[in-house]
């Protein structure tokens, strides 16, 4: 699914949110996903890292694709992500195990995709819309879908009221996810992450919470109420085609990602598909470069979406005259 199919009116021609959610709209919004879960359990225990990081089981044939980008003294591993995904998915490869080993620091999206709490003041800024309430912004009908959708989640369409059309959007998009199994904790970066502190290793981030945030709260109006509108129409399927991309994604079928989870984001929305995507890679880009000029090896996890497609990290790197290799 991707993530555009919210973004746009018709589901039927277009892909679907939780596509994007999970393969490339950012680790923000996957936190987003598991915050009501992670201050639960941070309240009543301390966090027990074990299942984080617990051995995974092997994928089918080569697993997930892994590029690398080396020059005469330096190394730097790309690996394409799920922010959520079942805890059973079998997505182990002895391949990125090795080249995860072999790294002196990891970088991801975020460098904190477990900071629920620094999710709060921006909830505070970018969510909320109490003079421009949803129930001025919507049909009846519309409204009465909002309730019924809702309602599944233990909410109103009252109590969505006051919140800015892409935020309602966002939680109504990942609740079918969570009651189908899905969980940030199983995602990749998180587990990942827990890897990378037993062992050491330093972890940066390529953007900020607050950047990933503003992804979809500077949207247009119009294109947030397009995004929850659509979210609505396909609120009771939101797992089945995102099911067969972690398929394909856990295989290493990047040509899949890119025709679902890609190019039907590019056909529908190049506002959209610029912001999410190819801004976002050629800054990206930019700092791979800065640090390939520098020495040492260096792991880089990010969203399966950014390294797929004609406006891939790798396509950018390889305009520029940096060779990119698949392992």
């Amino acid at each position: 699914m991707t993530f555009v199919a919210r973004l746009k009116a018709s589901a039927a021609d277009l892909g679907r949110t939780t596509l994007g959610v999970a393969l490339g709209a950012g680790l923000a919004l996957a936190l987003l996903a598991g915050a009501p879960r992670a201050f639960a359990q941070a309240a009543a225990a301390p966090h027990d890292h074990a299942h984080d990081h617990r051995t995974i089981a092997p994928a089918a044939g080569e697993g997930p694709a892994l590029w690398s980008i080396s020059d005469e003294d330096s190394k730097i591993y790309l690996f394409g992500t799920v922010h959520v995904l079942r805890p059973e998915t079998a997505w182990g490869s002895a391949k990125v195990d090795a080249a995860f080993d072999a790294s002196d620091n990891v970088v991801f999206e975020i460098s904190n995709p477990d900071d629920t709490a620094a999710l709060m003041p921006l909830i505070q800024q970018h969510g909320l819309s109490p003079q421009r309430p949803l129930s001025s912004l919507l049909t009846a009908e519309e409204l009465a879908d909002l309730d019924a959708a809702a309602r599944t989640m233990g909410a109103s369409a009252a109590q969505f009221d006051p919140l800015r059309p892409w935020f309602v959007a966002l939680n109504l998009s990942v609740a079918p996810l969570v009651k189908a199994g899905y969980d940030p904790a199983s995602g990749v970066e998180l587990i990942l992450k827990h890897r990378a502190e037993d062992a050491g290793k330093p972890i940066t981030g390529l953007e900020t919470i607050d950047k990933q945030i503003r992804m979809l709260a500077d949207l247009s109006e119009e294109t947030q109420l397009d995004f929850l509108r659509s979210t609505l129409h396909d609120f009771d399927e939101a797992t089945t085609e995102l099911d067969a991309m972690v398929q394909a994604w856990a295989t290493g079928d990047v040509e899949t990602i890119n025709r679902v989870g890609v190019l039907e984001m590019k056909a529908e929305s190049e506002e959209v598909y610029d912001a999410l995507l190819v801004r976002r890679n050629t800054d990206w880009a930019d700092q791979i470069q800065t640090l390939l000029a520098g020495s040492g090896t260096t792991f880089i996890a990010v969203g399966s979406a950014h390294l797929a497609g004609d406006d891939s990290v790798q396509a950018i790197l390889e305009q520029r005259g940096v060779e990119v290799t698949r392992e």
